[in-house]
């Protein structure tokens, strides 16, 4: 299949491992110019040169951390300076915030909602414009699951993204831009390795998962890309999980 996705430009946040260096991989093996961003820029520069050395378009790299102060507009910018426009944002920075705590500080909260909801937010909002001008755009959101067992900052940020892209894609619809959200499930990721023990994960694919594994970056990023091209025009507004059958909510 065609995804036409060749000559479209896309921002990857969160580009240096896991997640969005699997979502970078697959965009630009379909032809996309992908501006990478994250705070580590050796991680970034393999990335770039991987991408490179496979004969796919070569990314442009961006440095720097999005919960600094006005950090998603000077990520917009400079995305935008690198090619021009931006027609796919993967809004895939941030990361899990659990609360062992019943109290927990003020600062804890604004972090895990600076991170996971504002800064999207924030680079949507600095994006979107252009897109509706050009007539085409894709926002699409790497979130967290709907069932939590304990206070997490991120989740809770999260849902907020669910509700929020929601409201935006009826907005944006008309003018050709879709919004949608990926929850992972277990993806095999650095956050994978250090939150969960080789024994769990075992544990976990033998009666948890119905797919009997965690999955693998290029799971997602299947999903991302096709939800990126033009053939995905039609699908827009949605909460669609890759977790091997994982989660056991309903809608």
């Amino acid at each position: 299949m065609d995804l036409q996705l060749t000559g479209k430009t896309a921002l990857v946040t969160g580009a240096s491992a896991g997640i969005g260096r699997g979502i970078a991989k697959a965009l630009a093996a379909e032809g996309v110019h992908t501006v990478i961003a994250a705070r580590r820029k050796e991680a970034l520069d393999e990335l770039a040169a991987e991408i490179t050395n496979e004969g796919n378009p070569a990314p442009a790299v961006i440095t720097g951390d999005l919960y600094e102060e006005d950090a998603s507009r000077k990520l917009a910018t400079a995305a935008l300076d690198a090619v021009g426009h931006i027609d796919i944002l993967i809004n895939n920075a941030g990361g899990s915030r659990p609360f062992a705590d019943l109290h927990v500080d003020e600062e804890r909260w604004e972090e895990a909602f600076t991170l996971n909801f504002h800064r999207p937010r924030q680079l949507a909002d600095a994006l979107i414009d252009q897109m509706i001008e050009r007539k085409f755009g894709r926002i699409i959101n790497i979130t967290g699951k709907s069932e939590p067992d304990h206070v997490n900052g991120a989740f809770c940020a999260k849902a907020g993204m669910h509700s929020w892209a929601k409201g935006l894609s009826r907005m944006v619809g008309p003018h050709g831009v879709t919004v949608n959200c990926i929850p992972p499930g277990r993806i095999h990721s650095e956050q994978i390795y250090k939150n969960y023990t080789p024994e769990y994960r075992q544990w976990q694919c033998e009666n948890e998962i119905p797919m009997a594994r965690y999955g693998e970056p290029e799971d997602l990023a299947a999903l991302a890309t096709f939800l990126s091209s033009p053939i995905a025009s039609y699908i827009t507004g949605t909460v669609i999980p890759v977790d091997g059958g994982l989660r056991r909510y309903q809608f």
